[in-house]
């Protein structure tokens, strides 16, 4: 059985974090969706509504496929809280050449780390390249439209977080 780590912020949850999780789907038994817990910074939205705001949008994006994933915080080495969570793939997501530049370091560093855990790297399909959590909550912030950015149950979180 292959479990797979996906880690990341997820503040808040987009489509195209939606559209990797679901590849990553495709190539592993069961993903383990790891939030990065930053002690130096403050997020717009908790670990736990992080949380519920994942499994939502899983849910309704692919019900018969949520009991396929976990949802974890960690705090260390990426490749450490996939070894504490019995992962062997490291799902990293590529919108651009920007990111793999990025990624394809990240990726050396982490495999000269843990050579037992191999990274897979998954394009963010054409509509969700532009898309990242930060964009979408300085855009929701101002009072834009993020809804085409993210799932509803996102828009939701995000409407009631700003109070609209």
């Amino acid at each position: 059985m292959t479990t797979a780590f996906y880690p990341g912020s997820f503040d808040p949850m987009t489509h195209g974090h939606l559209d990797v999780l679901v590849q990553a789907l495709n190539v592993a038994d069961t993903v383990i969706v790891a939030i990065g817990i930053h002690p130096g910074k403050v997020p717009m939205f908790t670990f736990e509504e992080r949380a519920e705001l994942i499994r939502a949008s899983l849910a309704e994006a692919l019900p018969d496929k949520a009991g396929h994933v976990s949802v974890v915080s960690f705090d260390k080495l990426v490749v450490d809280a996939a070894r504490a969570n019995g992962a062997g793939l490291l799902i990293r997501g590529l919108r651009d050449g920007t990111d793999l530049d990025y990624e394809m370091q990240m990726a050396g560093m982490n495999r000269q780390m843990a050579p037992d855990i191999q990274t897979v790297f998954l394009p963010a399909g054409t509509a969700s390249r532009p898309i990242t959590a930060t964009l979408v909550r300085q855009i929701a912030a101002m009072g834009g439209d993020v809804s085409a950015f993210v799932p509803a149950a996102v828009l939701k979180a995000l409407n009631n977080k700003l109070k609209r």
